[in-house]
C-alpha cells in the first residue's frame, strides 16, 4: 500500500505573466508528484505514486519523472490537456483558456490503487464521476481540490460555475481544499468562517480555505485555524501554489502532524514555490526554515 496516489491529467501550460511566456507541463498531479520527490529526499519519506494520462505524443513528461525516481502510469488519453494562464500584476487572480481536454477518468482503471490517501486532481468538471468518490471514500483517506469541478468552459474560455452534484460528492470527501471565490460559488457565503462550516456540514472533516496573499483558513472538528502569508522573496508564477499548499498539507498530515502543523509548512511550501516557474523542487529543510521566519 502506497502512502499517498496522487491522480489527475498532466497538462501542458502556457503561463504569461507582465513579465515572460513559459510553456511547461502543470496540472495538480505533476505538481504533487515532483513536490512529494523533492521532499522524499529528506529524512521523511512517504510512498508515493502518480497515475495520470495523456497523449501518445506526450509521455516523455512521464517518462522524465519515472527518471526522476516517481513512481508514475499513464492511461493513454486522445490528447493531452493544455491550458493558458494569464496573470497581470495580482497573482491572486488569473485569465484561463483551455487549449485542449482529454477524456475523463474511468473506475475501471483505478481500482488496483491502494493508498492510505488518494488526492483527486481536478482540472475540469468531468474528469472524476461519483463513481470513483464513492469507491475511495471506503478504502482511503479522500482528498479533493475543488477548483476542477467549479469550471465549465464556453469558446475555450474558463469561467467559473457551481459544481452541480457537489452535495452528492462531499459527503465522500475527507479533506477538500478551495479558494475564497470557490468556497462562495459552493455554499452561497461571503463569511470564511460560515463557507467553512457549510461544508464540514455536507460531510467534509478538514476544509483547507486558502486566501492568496492573505494566508489560509483551516476548520477541523469545529475549531479555526488562521495562519498568516509568510512573504515571499520575489513573486513569480502563482500557478500551481494551491496544488502545493495540498500537497504539503498532505504530506504532514500523513506523517501524523496536526491540522495546525501541516498548515504552517503548507504555506511555507507554497510560498516557496510562488518564487519560480514550475512546481516546488526546494528542500524539506528550506521549507522548515521558512515556517520559522529565516
Amino acid at each position: 500500500m502506497y502512502d499517498i496516489c496522487c491522480i489527475g491529467h498532466i497538462t501542458r501550460d502556457l503561463i504569461i505573466t507582465p513579465q515572460s511566456q513559459v510553456h511547461l507541463p502543470g496540472g495538480t498531479s505533476y505538481y504533487f508528484a515532483c513536490g512529494i520527490n523533492a521532499l522524499n529526499h529528506s529524512p521523511h519519506h512517504l510512498s508515493f505514486h502518480l497515475i495520470t494520462s495523456l497523449a501518445e505524443k506526450d509521455y516523455g513528461i512521464v517518462e522524465e519523472l519515472k527518471g526522476e525516481g516517481i513512481d508514475a502510469e499513464y492511461i493513454p488519453n486522445k490528447d493531452t490537456v493544455c491550458f493558458e494562464n494569464i496573470y497581470n500584476h495580482d497573482m491572486n487572480n488569473r485569465q484561463q483558456r483551455v487549449l485542449a481536454t482529454a477524456d475523463p477518468f474511468r473506475l475501471e482503471d483505478l481500482q488496483h490503487i491502494k493508498a492510505r490517501y488518494v488526492v483527486l486532481g481536478s482540472l475540469l468538471a468531468e474528469d472524476f464521476d461519483i463513481r470513483i468518490f464513492r469507491y475511495f471514500h471506503k478504502r482511503s483517506i479522500l482528498v479533493v481540490d475543488a477548483q476542477g469541478f467549479l469550471r465549465s468552459i464556453k469558446d475555450n474560455r474558463v469561467y467559473a460555475s457551481d459544481w452541480a452534484w457537489k452535495r452528492e460528492a462531499l459527503k465522500f470527501v475527507d479533506i477538500l481544499k478551495v479558494n475564497q471565490s470557490e468556497a462562495e460559488m459552493l455554499t452561497g457565503e461571503t463569511d470564511c468562517r460560515k463557507t467553512c462550516i457549510t461544508i464540514a456540514r455536507w460531510g467534509v472533516r478538514e476544509v483547507l480555505l486558502t486566501l492568496g496573499d492573505r494566508g489560509c483558513m483551516l476548520f477541523h472538528d469545529g475549531t479555526f485555524y488562521e495562519i498568516a502569508a509568510l512573504q515571499p522573496r520575489e513573486i513569480v508564477d502563482a500557478t500551481g501554489c494551491g496544488d502545493s499548499f495540498v500537497m504539503g498539507y498532505i504530506f504532514q498530515r500523513a506523517f501524523g502532524a496536526s491540522v495546525l502543523q501541516a498548515g504552517r509548512f503548507a504555506t511555507a511550501i507554497s510560498t516557496i514555490k510562488l518564487e519560480h516557474h514550475g512546481p516546488f523542487r526546494d528542500t524539506y529543510e528550506e521549507a522548515i526554515k521558512r515556517m520559522s521566519g529565516q
